[in-house]
């Protein structure tokens, strides 16, 4: 479900992925050196305490206000951005 909206053209998208037992993790859409854009991990490989994904969402929240966050539950960590998705005039981003 869609957390936060953010501006609709400037807005970074983070996605924290809920596994309903404490633990989170957090991704963040971004560019490569080629401009390819990609998720990466916001805070390292592997789920953190919830609370410390919740804090880190906040702190990018202060820095950029327009930041979307999308967040999904699922026990097992599944959060499918490694799929290729379209971004409406921005291309793909895997």
């Amino acid at each position: 479900m869609v957390v936060r909206k953010g501006d609709e053209t400037a807005g970074n998208i983070f996605v924290k992925v809920n596994r309903l037992d404490g633990q989170a993790d957090v991704f963040s859409a971004a560019r490569r050196g080629d401009g390819s854009k990609v998720w990466m991990h916001a805070l390292g490989e592997g789920p953190v305490p919830e609370a410390d994904a919740d804090a880190y969402i906040a702190r990018q929240v202060k820095f950029d206000p327009d930041i979307w966050v999308v967040e999904i539950e699922d026990r097992a960590g599944r959060h499918f951005i490694g799929e290729e998705v379209d971004l409406g005039g921005g291309g793909l981003m895997p």
